[in-house]
Formats: structure tokens, C-alpha cells, sequence
């Protein structure tokens, strides 16, 4: 399935495929910025697009990229098990809990759990 826009709680939600092109440069992430601006509020991007470099804090991809995506006045889904990157990095930890407490960048289980959050947020 391609990456589409979807109703989701009510809000306009960019869900992108979970086997669609993996984000491994900031420019990957502005193409799906650009995407969203043809609607949508949030971009939903399933862990298996994201480079392994995203979960590494010390590589700073992940800023990079949630920091495009608040220049842009988008929110950020980071949707699926990231169990095993947290067990490895406190730091990684802290960033989730701080930015599951904020509204612009979640992390989330799956789309069932955005639904939840988005319904919260409206």
C-alpha cells in the first residue's frame, strides 16, 4: 500500500507504509513533509522506515529530523515496538518520555494507539 492520508480520530493523518522507502537522510524526511502538505497534520512512520541511526541519539538523526518536522508545523508519529532501542539507551528513554508528554513528536505502538492520542489532543 502507498503512503496515504487517512482520516484517523478525526484528524488528517499521513500513514505511510510500512515497506515504503526507508528514511535515511533529512531529505528523505522533507519528502514526507511534503507529502503531508497535500492535508495532513500528522505524518505516522512506522519503525521499520527509520535508519537504525534514528535510535542512536548520539548520531543526532533523530533531531534533525523531528526538528523539520516542528519547523513545519507537522507532528511526528514514531509508530511501532521500540522496546529494544530503549532497553539500550537511557537517553533514548528520556527522549520518548519527554516527547510523549509534548505534542509534537509521540511514540507510539501502533495506529490503534495514535487513534487514542489524537482523540485526547482534539
Amino acid at each position: 500500500m502507498p503512503d496515504v492520508i487517512e482520516d484517523r480520530a478525526g484528524v488528517p493523518v499521513l500513514v505511510c507504509d510500512p515497506a515504503g522507502p526507508q528514511v535515511t537522510t533529512v531529505q528523505n524526511a522533507l519528502d514526507l513533509i511534503g507529502t503531508a502538505f497535500l492535508g495532513a497534520e500528522v505524518v505516522a512512520v512506522p519503525t521499520s522506515r527509520l535508519d537504525e541511526r534514528f535510535f542512536s541519539l548520539d548520531t543526532r538523526f533523530a533531531g534533525e529530523i523531528m526538528q523539520k518536522f516542528v519547523n513545519y508545523h507537522l507532528r511526528l508519529a514514531v509508530v511501532g515496538d521500540i522496546t529494544p532501542h530503549l532497553a539500550a539507551s537511557p537517553a533514548l528513554r528520556a527522549l520518548v518520555h519527554e516527547s510523549n508528554s509534548a505534542n509534537h513528536v509521540w511514540f507510539l505502538p501502533d495506529l490503534d494507539a495514535l487513534d487514542d492520542r489524537l482523540r485526547k489532543t482534539t
